[in-house]
């Protein structure tokens, strides 16, 4: 888009107290709620916003991912707070994009009397640079015609439990307090002060070319700083300078690439830049099931979740998110080491104690609205698989491993050991009697396998013989829960239950993705849990909730890697083009996708999902012949 030029976005204007704008008038046009597809995301590396296709910006956690929340209408749209910008009146159409290969979002709005588009950015600056903390740029402009536009900042601090005391301080603008430190309110645009009902808001008919800029800042301890806002149009242009660079590392050129590298750039803005950790999705307590009480926080980085994740940058050429990745990885569990937790804070912490919020509604009445998770407390022995796994691609790739980090894989050789027999929650975290899950049994087996191979490699002492006698007799279990009757490996070891998680033998290598066992699974999950290019994630006989739930999008990205990676590429290629169908209109994906409608439902954006689309696109272009030479790391070590 064209820069603002200096004489468009002007010094701050003060209030209009003549012409007062009818208060809030914008909240009557807006619907109860809007589905959870109609988001789109912008952030930072630290934090991140969610922003409608109404132009309204229904969720941020200020400073961090994981702090209390400045707007989360999305949760409550009554209680929780939003800042809107869009047409004064009624849109008669509305499109949106994402600028290529960038994390900016331009919204554009036809309406009866001309054009508006808005662009919403977090800035990505040289930190050597003084700068905001934190920065939220919005950008309005009269593409053709003289449309009136109008807005509506309401913030409401700390998950809505704190009166929103607004008060001018120039040069600052607006001033809100929050318990995490203060947010500032800056606009060249005309507005009225509702101190009374905690808002700010305003309506201006523009001429054609003609934009107003909208900065919101935070500041903790430090002196408060804003951005001019005659200089909002170099804080854009830096910033998609920013992400073009990042972008054009992606080595990934296949025929899926715009698919691929917006699924990469959301994994980027669901990573916390200080640490390299990644989190599960940007949002807490979107519901699995509308009106259910299945709704958790995922602003945590969940070890599982994060180990694919890793796996995709580095298959696409982003070295050093993946290497800085595994150095969390492998640092921030030395607070249970050599025991392993399944989730961690993005700093490493274990302490996520998991409370409702009881005022808060739940997006569409879904409560409860939760902050924290319980889950932090359960075993979960794929983590084990998982990490291990995510270190051995790591030393294939030609990283190193310090020796702490070699010393905590030791550590670890030793309880998968010891406890692969023991039931626990599985990867799907289960709330009830632990059970002993074929999932997690492959994942102890991967473990296993991999430290042999790190062992082989001088990298790690482990008492191997132990090590291989284990390898041993968790296959034999495993074999053990292969069903004649079902057709298919069951998801329990001890009963009988389908699982699309089983999927993993072909990712891990316990299985060849052609071994007759693994083609009889496929199918009969397919048949069972299939819904079109869809797939549930376990059946009844698995979990209660299975009757209620939608599909899961990375069960069916593991279909078809396992699908491509068995050579029937027609079939792989037409059900993943059948999901992308399936994004919403920006390319994000949240964790389930409801039969029928392919509404997104549950937390979102998914990193799990869309490290998924990662990893099955280059499953068909490797099966096509197209991908990388060498396969995975993994490939090749095999």
């Amino acid at each position: 888009m064209p820069a603002p030029s200096a004489s468009a976005l002007a010094a701050p204007v003060p209030p209009d107290e003549t012409r007062a704008p009818r208060p809030d008038a914008l909240a009557a046009q807006r619907p109860a709620y809007v589905p959870i597809g109609a988001y789109g995301l912008i952030g930072d590396g630290r934090a991140c916003a969610l922003v409608d296709t109404d132009g309204s910006l229904d969720w941020l956690c200020w400073p961090d991912f994981d702090s209390p929340a400045l707007f989360c209408a999305i949760l409550d749209r009554r209680r929780g707070g939003r800042f809107r910008i869009g047409p004064a009146g009624r849109a008669l159409e509305t499109s949106r994009r994402y600028v290529p290969e960038t994390a900016v979002i331009e919204t554009t709005f036809e309406t009866a009397e001309g054009v508006l588009r808005l662009t919403d950015f977090m800035p990505v600056r040289d930190e050597e640079r003084l700068a905001p903390l934190r920065e939220i740029v919005r950008i309005v402009e009269a593409v053709e015609g003289r449309p009136e536009m109008g807005f509506v900042y309401a913030p409401r601090p700390d998950w809505a439990t704190r009166p929103p005391r607004l008060s001018q301080r120039p040069p600052m603008g607006v001033h809100c307090e929050a318990s995490s430190g203060a947010v500032h309110f800056l606009t060249d645009a005309r507005f009225h002060l509702d101190a009374q009902a905690g808002t700010v808001h305003g309506r201006e008919r523009l001429a054609a070319r003609e934009r107003r800029a909208f900065s919101l800042t935070f500041s903790a301890d430090e002196p408060a700083v804003a951005t001019p806002l005659d200089a909002v149009a170099e804080a854009l242009d830096e910033t998609l300078a920013f992400w073009r660079g990042w972008s054009g590392r992606c080595t990934y050129r296949g025929a899926y690439r715009e698919a691929v590298l917006r699924s990469a750039i959301t994994l980027k803005l669901l990573t916390y830049a200080p640490s390299g950790a990644l989190l599960a999705a940007a949002t807490t307590s979107l519901p699995e099931v509308v009106g259910g009480d299945l709704n958790w926080d995922y602003r945590h980085c969940w070890l599982r979740d994060a180990s694919l994740c890793l796996h995709a940058f580095g298959d696409l050429g982003f070295s050093e998110e993946a290497s800085r990745f595994i150095d969390w990885l492998l640092h921030s569990t030395r607070l249970s080491a050599p025991e392993l937790k399944p989730v961690y804070s993005i700093l490493g912490r274990l302490d996520l104690p998991e409370r409702k919020l009881d005022h808060l509604e739940g997006h569409r009445g879904s409560r409860p609205v939760r902050i924290g998770n319980a889950a932090r407390a359960q075993m979960q022995l794929d983590v084990y698989g998982t990490v291990v796994h995510a270190a051995h691609d790591h030393v294939v790739r030609g990283g190193v491993l310090d020796p702490e980090a070699r010393g905590y894989l030791e550590g670890f050789a030793e309880v998968v050991c010891r406890r692969w027999r023991e039931p626990d929650a599985g990867i799907w975290e289960i709330r009830g009697d632990p059970r002993r899950h074929t999932h997690s049994a492959i994942m102890c087996w991967t473990a296993v396998d991999r430290l042999i191979a790190l062992h082989d490699r001088g990298v790690v002492a482990i008492d191997r013989p132990r090590a291989a006698a284990t390898r041993e007799a968790i296959r034999r279990d495993i074999e053990q829960a292969f069903d004649p009757e079902l057709g298919a490996y069951s998801g329990i070891l001890d009963g009988r239950a389908l699982d699309a998680a089983v999927l993993a033998m072909d990712r891990t290598g316990f299985h060849p993705p052609d071994h007759p066992r693994l083609v009889a699974t496929r199918a009969r999950l397919r048949e069972s849990l299939g819904a079109g290019p869809l797939l549930h994630r376990f059946d009844a006989r698995f979990d209660e909730p299975a009757g209620q739930e939608a599909t899961f999008a990375i069960c069916a990205f593991w279909e078809i890697q396992s699908l491509a990676r068995c050579g029937d590429v027609a079939a792989a290629t037409a059900q993943f083009e059948a999901l992308l169908r399936l994004s919403n209109d920006l390319g994000l994906f949240a964790e389930e996708i409801e039969e029928g409608t392919g509404a997104a439902l549950g937390n979102f954006p998914q990193a799990f999902s869309h490290a998924g689309l990662v990893v099955a696109a280059l499953s068909i272009e490797r099966a096509r012949g197209e991908g990388p030479s060498g396969g995975t790391a993994d490939e090749a070590m095999r």
